[in-house]
């Protein structure tokens, strides 16, 4: 099954590093975000990637295009220009670079993907969120039950600390504490390739008109993910899961 992942967007709300990359390209333990991501599917057998750029789609490609260099060690012969890699990182992911335009959004890009996908169903996900997800799980989900789209639902986290108050007395205070009512879109989608018919141009959002029509359709399932998963959309978010793999905490890493 094919993975995709959409790694196109601006990245404006982490400023501080996508003036220069790619927010998919902004590390975590010295690897792009969007490498842990296909980590995670790869750890499942799921290592045929169809990665969606934009904005600096370029960095991303060179990226692919060094990758062994950039992730191992080697001698280089300057008499003759040979190269002798040693100690290399030998993943044997698939990886396809496909530009979905540079103002494209989420579902125009899904749609640009149709003719690598085929007739097949498939993997999605964003190129900015990390979970400890069960793909196998998930997967066997989405075909027991025959409907369209299977979404990953997780809990909302919060961003602010909690306080509790008896009038102006504060009674307790939770920093940053997990919401516990409701779910989110938190990625990790398997579709059909039916969906397809769904999205309309490079104009379309994923997550407005195919998914909500989907829903009204009846043909869009979720998979309730209650373990970790984080977003990173901003700075702070990008700390918080350097702290996670630094301390060797990181779930998404096990």
């Amino acid at each position: 099954m094919k993975v995709v992942i959409l790694a196109g967007g601006f990245g404006t709300r982490l400023s501080e590093y996508t003036e220069s990359i790619p927010k998919p390209m902004v590390t975590v333990g010295g690897k792009p975000i969007l490498w842990h991501i296909m980590n995670t599917y790869a750890k499942f057998e799921y290592k045929d990637f169809y990665v969606a750029l934009g904005y600096k789609a370029d960095v991303i490609k060179e990226y692919f295009l060094n990758y062994r260099t950039l992730n191992s060690n080697f001698t280089v012969d300057l008499s003759n220009g040979g190269i002798v890699a040693h100690q290399q990182d030998t993943v044997n992911w698939k990886v396809t670079l496909v530009d979905t335009g540079l103002n494209s959004m989420t579902g125009g890009r899904v749609k640009r993907m149709q003719n690598f996908i085929g007739n097949e169903t498939f993997l999605l996900t964003y190129g900015d969120g990390l979970a400890d997800i069960d793909i196998a799980a998930l997967v066997k989900f989405h075909e027991s039950h025959g409907k369209m789209v299977t979404i990953s639902a997780v809990p909302p986290g919060a961003r602010f600390g909690e306080l509790g108050l008896d009038g102006n007395i504060v009674t307790s205070f939770k920093e940053k504490p997990q919401v516990t009512q409701g779910w989110i879109n938190g990625g990790y989608f398997v579709i059909n390739p039916e969906f397809f018919n769904l999205i309309q141009d490079d104009s379309t959002i994923l997550e407005k008109e195919p998914l909500e029509r989907v829903a009204e359709m009846g043909e869009l399932m979720s998979y309730q993910h209650n373990g970790f998963w984080q977003c990173m959309d901003t700075k702070r978010d990008r700390d918080s899961l350097e702290e996670l793999w630094q301390t060797g905490n990181a779930p998404w890493k096990q």
